[in-house]
């Protein structure tokens, strides 16, 4: 175990600082592609660029302008599956007000995910690559063939275009990536789980609670595999409306009672809390004293959310002495 960050690219591109002479970037989209798809790339010349314009902009102590580094280049020394599957949307409903979710066939048999993991998702006639974390268990795909995405509207072409032209049937293709998630084994030791979101960052930690419910499932069921422990997430949104998956995770927390919980947190919350969520609603943020209560040898912590959230959080819990092997992380953007 170690403490990972990765770029899943649920939102739009971050800033690569560049420095004031031109720089002429000798890669086509085809080549970043063959570049992106091997299984451990190395460092890409793009990554050295922009390490070197970085350091550059430092040194002068200028900057003239700002360019956005995009899904690929961002996920670049990422794990990556070499199988690119086409898929068809066969549902799209509203997640929130901003939030669109996609339910995705997919026919190919060799397509697999780990909970946690993300999608690299091309759109015929787009030549940006999006980047967006699978919101549903590998069990789903397993059984229904099913993959589920949640995608919120930003001016980012590939967030753009499945908000305004989308549609059912429309195609796309996938490839899976991504060094964040869990994937326990029948003969791994039992471990709790902490996950910690904020915003649209539930997209992983909802598909590792969706999959802890299947391991949970099938213990009772089979009486073998692996012996899940308790799982508790923390979730924190400006309010209650843009809490995603809300009433699944409600769902999920009267069906294994004790053993998975949930503590929705608001910061900017300025109508009334419906009755329904109001005994799993605290009005603030996620504090020290929230995760005191769950330190152990045999927790491990998941956290996704934008950059300041984690390095928040990773403080606090570098403060209660969580050793930092035991906590991983996932940055969106």
């Amino acid at each position: 175990m170690y403490m990972y960050f990765s770029g899943a690219g649920d939102s739009e591109d971050c800033p690569v600082i560049m420095a004031c002479a031109t720089i002429h970037v000798g890669f086509t989209v085809p080549q970043l592609l063959r570049g992106a798809s091997r299984i451990h790339p190395t460092h890409s010349a793009l990554v050295v660029l922009r390490h070197s314009a970085s350091c550059y902009c430092t040194v002068n102590g200028t900057i003239k302008s700002q360019r956005k580094m995009d899904h690929l280049e961002r996920t670049a020394n990422n794990f990556r599956q070499e199988v690119i599957s086409q898929a068809k949307v066969c549902g799209i409903s509203n997640e929130s007000e901003t939030v669109k979710r996609l339910r995705l066939a997919i026919t190919n048999k060799d397509f697999t995910f780990k909970a946690g993991q993300w999608v690299d998702f091309f759109i015929p006639g787009l030549p940006v690559v999006g980047g967006f974390s699978m919101c549903s268990s590998p069990g789903l795909l397993k059984r229904e063939g099913i993959l589920e995405l949640a995608v919120k509207h930003t001016g980012h072409p590939p967030a753009h275009w499945v908000h305004t032209e989308c549609t059912l049937d429309s195609e796309v293709a996938l490839r899976v990536g991504g060094d964040f998630f869990f994937d326990p084994q029948p003969g791994d030791s039992p471990v709790k789980l902490v996950l910690i979101a904020g915003g649209v960052g539930i997209n992983p930690l909802f598909s590792i609670l969706l999959h802890i419910a299947d391991l949970h499932g099938y213990q009772e069921g089979k009486g073998n595999g692996y012996k899940m422990g308790t799982v508790k997430l923390y979730y924190s949104a400006k309010n209650t409306s843009q809490l995603l998956f809300k009433k699944n995770i409600l769902f999920l927390m009267n069906a294994f009672p004790g053993k998975i919980m949930c503590r929705f947190h608001v910061t900017q919350q300025s109508s009334p809390i419906c009755k329904e969520l109001q005994p799993h609603v605290t009005e603030g943020r996620i504090s020290e004293k929230d995760l005191e209560k769950h330190v152990s040898q045999d927790t491990l912590w998941y956290i996704c959310g934008p950059p300041p959230m984690i390095e928040s959080i990773s403080k606090l819990l570098s403060d209660l002495g969580v050793p930092r092997n035991c906590v991983f992380f996932e940055k969106w953007w």
